[in-house]
């Protein structure tokens, strides 16, 4: 979603300085998204494809999210102590879905832009991560993100799901939090870079009501936009 190297840096630092054409936060909207309904609470339109939603209930620890296949997750916003299953999330990333969300090879995310993506300013950033319990110490399946642009009355967002975890209506689950969060600052729109070769998550957006806007002077590379009602 960054279309040519000189704006690698400009487009990624966004997650830490009001742009996620950073690295990470590129990586975070690069992600292997899924098409299914997220919650029946909160659903996608009718063209979401047939799979189960994954149900949500929450209680003191966050939201347990059941997947249609049994598996649970744990949806919570993202802490200052999860850096090392960041890093760890990012080494299971295939070569090929990091050069679809970089356009350059990143053997690893280094320890300051993960502490940097842990630990987050809750009036100008939202990042709620999917943590699978079911191992120790716990992995994140899931990331996804807002970075708020007051001079435009705006965020911009990323989600990442692990491959592993994908097409099972995660990536849906966490946009459309992503959107409530975003609805509840008051804010007017939301906004994302995506690679024209995202089918998948250029149809989750299509389903939810983005509108596609194409960059001049950065072929491969679309602007997806949410008007949110007030």
């Amino acid at each position: 979603m960054a279309p040519m190297q000189t704006h690698v840096h400009r487009r990624f630092v966004h997650v830490a300085v009001h742009s996620i054409r950073y690295s990470m936060a590129m990586l975070m909207s690069r992600s292997i998204i899924d098409f299914g309904t997220p919650l029946a609470s909160a659903p996608l339109p009718p063209r979401s494809r047939e799979r189960f939603a994954p149900r949500a209930v929450t209680d003191t620890q966050g939201e347990q999210v059941t997947v249609h296949d049994g598996r649970l997750l744990r949806l919570r916003p993202i802490e200052a102590t999860d850096v090392a299953a960041l890093q760890r999330c990012f080494t299971r990333l295939s070569p090929e879905d990091i050069r679809r969300r970089f356009l350059h090879a990143m053997a690893e995310l280094p320890g300051p832009m993960a502490r940097r993506l842990c630990q987050i300013d809750p009036a100008q950033e939202t990042a709620l991560a999917l943590l699978d319990d079911s191992v120790h110490p716990a992995e994140i399946r899931g990331v996804g993100r807002v970075f708020v642009d007051e001079a435009s009355d705006s965020a911009e967002f990323s989600v990442l799901v692990e491959q592993s975890w994908s097409r099972l209506g995660l990536g849906g689950l966490l946009l459309r939090r992503l959107v409530d969060d975003c609805c509840r600052r008051g804010l007017a729109e939301l906004w994302g870079y995506v690679l024209l070769e995202n089918q998948p998550m250029l149809d989750l957006c299509r389903e939810l009501g983005f509108e596609r806007h194409l960059l001049p002077g950065e072929p491969g590379t679309t602007r997806i936009s949410l008007r949110l009602q007030q």
